[in-house]
């Protein structure tokens, strides 16, 4: 994959990410905060952006998402490797282990 083609994907997962983070925050900042492992002041943050602010920051070369675990286990749940469990129970089980995981904070 060439190193520009690279990049415009990477700024439209930025940019998808953002809006969709965006919009969670106004709708209902508790759930968005939780759903995106992300604190207030990064949640404020994201709400007060500017269209043009959006775009700035989805024009990064890095991606501003990023999975939320290292854990092999949450991984395993939530791809439904562990064939013995119930899809609906092990969502559910990896849903716990996240949300007691701190939130993040841009640093």
């Amino acid at each position: 994959m060439e190193t520009k083609q690279l990049l415009d994907e990477i700024r439209e997962i930025n940019l998808a990410y953002l809006l969709l983070a965006q919009q969670l925050i106004r709708e209902d900042k508790v759930a968005a905060m939780y759903r995106l492992g992300i604190n207030q002041d990064v949640a404020e943050l994201i709400e007060k952006l500017t269209t043009s602010q959006l775009l700035k920051m989805a024009s990064s070369n890095s991606l501003l998402c990023r999975f939320r675990f290292n854990d092999a286990l949450i991984a395993e749940l939530l791809s439904g490797s562990n064939r013995d469990d119930n899809s609906a129970v092990s969502q559910s089980h990896a849903a716990i282990l996240m949300a007691g995981q701190p939130a993040e904070a841009i640093t």
